[in-house]
């Protein structure tokens, strides 16, 4: 009684309260690992990020590791791991042998969940780009600013990345346009309403143009044996004190980890 009496103190008070055979034993639910390498353009926000997964891991009862050593991807060590997040990696980050473990991780059943530069990653591993949707080809920038006020139109409400959010989710972003557009092959979960801000990009001297009216940002699905989760948010350090910002990370991260309903 004691304990359900400081159980419903802490939901009152807006923490975390663990529960079930996990928390009572004082294992973590799930073991993520944060990999933020970088081989090409290095967003600063990166230590935020990181620091913020951590306090989610905190809070909500899971082990988060973080590096950026490529040579963490072997199939011994990234079996502790339920899920991989790749935090706004860029360029060529893993080797031949690296690759193969992560792809032999996947087909095992393992979670990949990429966040933001995610998609501006390992452009000539197709395997790769069939694991996060869709590679990054430009944001605005060049004709219009880079970071803009949009609405995103959140798409259903019933997986534990969206169910926090709310159907339109007005926020600052660098909003990324992708080289091809997933749909069809992924669910997506939201999309970026071109219509409230200019989605004009730099790749083209006028300007290249946005991915028209249903344009991806959010997106999940399962792949080669495993379950794979996108966001393109998550570009400035501010962003990661962002509240809802970080529950929809939070839903993310657990459905790809297999720990929330995977419905994608």
């Amino acid at each position: 009684m004691r304990r359900l009496l400081l159980a419903a103190i802490l939901v009152l008070a807006g923490l975390s309260v663990p529960t079930g055979p996990a928390a009572a034993s004082g294992h973590p639910r799930f073991s993520a690992l944060v990999f933020s390498k970088t081989a090409a353009f290095r967003h600063d926000s990166i230590p935020a990020g990181v620091a913020a997964i951590k306090q989610l891991g905190a809070r909500n009862h899971f082990r988060v590791d973080a590096t950026e050593d490529a040579a963490a991807f072997t199939d011994k060590n990234l079996a502790r791991y339920d899920v991989v997040i790749w935090l706004s990696t860029t360029g060529d980050v893993l080797d031949d042998a690296q690759q193969g473990a992560f792809e032999r991780y996947i087909r095992a059943g393992g979670g990949y969940a990429g966040i933001h530069a995610a998609s501006d990653t390992e452009y000539d591993w197709a395997w790769y780009g069939g694991l996060v949707g869709a590679y990054f080809r430009d944001h605005p920038g060049g004709v219009n600013p880079q970071f803009q006020t949009a609405t995103v139109k959140v798409l259903g409400h019933d997986t534990a990345a969206t169910k926090p959010l709310p159907r339109r989710w007005v926020r600052e972003e660098e909003w990324y346009n992708f080289r091809t557009n997933p749909r069809g092959t992924v669910r997506v979960l939201a999309e970026v309403d071109e219509r409230t801000y200019d989605p004009r990009g730099y790749s083209e001297p006028e300007g290249s143009p946005g991915m028209g009216p249903h344009h991806p940002i959010t997106w999940c699905h399962p792949y080669d044996g495993g379950r794979a989760f996108y966001t393109a948010m998550g570009h400035k350090a501010e962003y990661f004190s962002d509240r809802l910002l970080l529950a929809h990370l939070l839903g993310g991260i657990r459905m790809a980890a297999g720990v929330a309903r995977f419905n994608c």
